[in-house]
C-alpha cells in the first residue's frame, strides 16, 4: 500500500474487546470496546463481520467505519479469516474483490512454520489445520494467488489489484 499510493488503499480499522497493546491508539490500529460494548454493537447489527476468537475477546469490523472510509473515496483493504471475507463479499457483492493468498501446499506451509522456529510442535499442528479448513474456501474467492515465491506472489497481488482499481 505504501510503495503504490496511487492506488489509495488503507486497511479497515477493526474494532476489539483485548485491551490496546504498547503504542496502540483508539481509532488507529483499533476501536477498542469493552465485551459489553461489542455484544451490543452485534445485537444492532453493526457489522459487517466478527468473530468472538476466544471467550469475550472480539474481533470485527464497523459497516459505519467501512461507509466512512469509502464515502472519503479510500479503497479499504481487510485482512481478515474465510468467513469475514464471506461476510464481506455478501455485504458488498462486486463492489468488494475477494482474494485468498494460499501457500504452494500444506508441507511446504509445515516446513516454513518449522524453520521459522517460533512455535511449539502443537501449536503448528493448529496452524495446519487451520490452514487445511481454510483452504477448503479458496474456490469461493474472486481470485487465488500461490505464495510459492513471494516477489512474484507480490507482483500477482498488484496486478490484480490495478486492474481492479482504476488509479487516480
Amino acid at each position: 500500500m505504501q510503495e503504490h499510493p496511487e492506488l489509495n488503499m488503507h486497511f479497515s480499522i477493526s474494532c476489539t474487546s483485548r485491551a490496546p497493546r504498547g503504542t496502540e491508539k483508539n481509532g488507529v490500529e483499533y476501536f477498542f470496546l469493552t465485551p459489553e460494548e461489542f455484544r451490543q454493537k452485534i445485537d444492532n447489527d453493526e457489522f459487517v463481520e466478527y468473530e468472538e476468537v476466544y471467550t469475550d475477546r472480539y474481533y470485527g469490523t464497523l459497516k459505519s467505519q467501512v461507509d466512512k472510509q469509502l464515502e472519503q473515496g479510500e479503497n479499504v483493504v481487510f485482512d481478515v479469516d474465510v468467513h469475514g471475507a464471506m461476510n464481506i463479499k455478501k455485504a458488498y457483492g462486486k463492489r468488494a474483490m475477494s482474494l485468498f493468498i494460499q501457500p504452494p501446499s500444506i508441507e511446504e506451509l509445515r516446513r516454513r512454520l518449522n524453520g521459522r522456529g517460533m512455535d511449539a510442535p502443537e501449536v503448528i499442528e493448529q496452524r495446519i489445520a487451520r490452514a487445511e479448513y481454510e483452504l477448503s474456501f479458496a474456490p469461493k474467492f474472486d481470485k487465488i494467488v500461490t505464495n510459492d515465491d513471494l516477489e512474484k506472489a507480490k507482483q500477482q497481488v498488484l496486478q490484480i489489484i490495478s486492474e481492479l482499481i482504476k488509479p487516480l
